[in-house]
């Protein structure tokens, strides 16, 4: 896989990466915004999903529902996700096609529609989503602990936001949100696949460069460090128990979260960082797989790390055998966070969690969306030496350094500890 990229930054403060990739007849190009739920306040939480929604209803230029067919008549996909710290959208063409992606993104951009009808008819489906994930067990969940695991920073919010600010968020708070967040100086355009550099950097900035850019300060947030273990309880429908155990983890950008990658790769096996598909990697040989799953403490065990600008929650998702309580896998994972706590890990079992980590890595890199996605991912929490550096730094991971991390993070006054318990269950 070649590394060879070209970046530029346009006089608005666009940044620009591009990537030659001569495999197949494609390209997957992909506009990055800086924002996302760290960048909402109270009484708007989710409405950097809903500005998302929202850019797919069109523009002067392309009506409300011209795109669906005219991308896929080309043969080509298109899509858009929200996080914590960033909106994206993307769409992977023919490459004889790509200019109507580079087109649809820079109208959208700036010209985008926001009707009140429009806004009031998506409030419907968003609330109707946010309903959906309410249903289920470990959403709910996970906004009981993530929601305990901060006090201020909005990480602690879902990105998909709270009923309440749902109803009350209209026209004016989304487009002024878009109209904030949504210019050359606050995003990345990468773009991988078949074209000639030169060319496509004309194009891309022959479209972008009368676009007025303003920079967006990222917010700084004084979030104190947890000093004691908590605890919540969500009690709701169903016949299975879960426990979450997050911890709060290093930031994307941190020396620790490289040791702390091997970590995860041990304790529950690898996380795949591309959360856009790219194979998997068994985990049956990592030790809560070994310690819950083989001994019939539970039916499956997971873990999340992610790559964040500011600190956020490494978690285990363990889904509790129907014969087992939620306080006996506690007392298992605690006995073996201990053991790791206490080291020493062996170099052996280190190279081997790295293996895997880097190779889990490697099948989220393949193809050629997936590397465009690289482009602009690392963009939003570092930059792009951080994913070229990623492999030799997971390479680079000791004993030492391994159990400083283990010691640093994942002691019992660090964590938030979340219990599911179901009504249909005997506890």
């Amino acid at each position: 896989m070649s590394n060879q990229i070209t970046q530029a930054i346009l006089p608005n403060g666009l940044k620009v990466f591009l990537k030659e990739i001569h495999t197949s007849p494609i390209i997957s190009h992909w506009v990055w915004y800086r924002v996302g739920s760290r960048y909402e306040s109270a009484g708007k939480t989710g409405i950097s999903h809903w500005v998302e929604h929202m850019q797919f209803k069109g523009t002067p230029r392309f009506p409300p529902g011209s795109l669906d067919h005219a991308i896929s008549r080309d043969g080509g996909f298109w899509n858009a996700f929200t996080h914590l710290d960033w909106t994206t959208y993307l769409e992977t063409m023919p490459a004889e096609k790509i200019s109507l992606a580079l087109d649809l993104e820079v109208d959208r951009m700036h010209n985008s529609i926001y009707t009140t009808e429009e806004v009031n008819s998506e409030r419907s489906v968003i609330i109707s989503e946010r309903e959906g994930s309410e249903n289920e067990p470990l959403f709910q969940l996970d906004e009981a602990v993530q929601s305990a695991a901060f006090e201020k920073h909005p990480y602690r919010n879902e990105v998909l936001g709270s009923i309440q600010d749902l109803h009350a968020i209209q026209r004016d708070d989304l487009y002024a949100h878009y109209k904030h967040h949504y210019n050359p100086a606050n995003a990345v355009v990468a773009i991988a696949g078949d074209f000639n550099t030169k060319q496509m950097l004309q194009e891309v900035t022959a479209r972008y460069a009368d676009l007025p850019g303003r920079q967006v300060d990222a917010p700084v947030y004084d979030e104190s460090p947890l000093k004691s273990e908590k605890r919540v309880e969500v009690k709701g429908q169903g016949t299975t128990t879960y426990l979450q155990l997050s911890y709060r983890a290093p930031a994307g950008n941190n020396p620790d979260f490289f040791p702390f990658t091997i970590l995860d790769s041990l304790i529950t096996g690898p996380t795949s960082l591309n959360m856009f598909g790219g194979g998997g990697i068994s985990n049956k040989t990592s030790r809560l797989y070994r310690k819950l799953v083989e001994a019939e403490y539970a039916i499956s065990v997971n873990g999340s790390l992610q790559a964040t600008f500011d600190p956020f929650l490494y978690s285990i998702v363990i889904t509790v055998h129907p014969k087992r309580t939620a306080d006996e896998v506690l007392k298992i994972v605690d006995e073996e966070i201990q053991t790791l706590l206490d080291g020493p890990v062996s170099q052996a079992e280190i190279d081997r969690a790295s293996k895997q980590a880097r190779a889990l890595f490697a099948y989220g890199s393949e193809n050629i969306t997936n590397q465009a996605f690289w482009l602009g991912y690392s963009e939003m929490f570092a930059d792009y030496s951080w994913f070229l550096t990623y492999v030799e730094k997971l390479s680079q991971v000791k004993p030492e350094s391994l159990l400083s991390c283990a010691q640093k993070y994942m002691g019992s006054k660090n964590r938030v500890v979340g219990t599911y318990i179901p009504d249909g269950a005997k506890q």
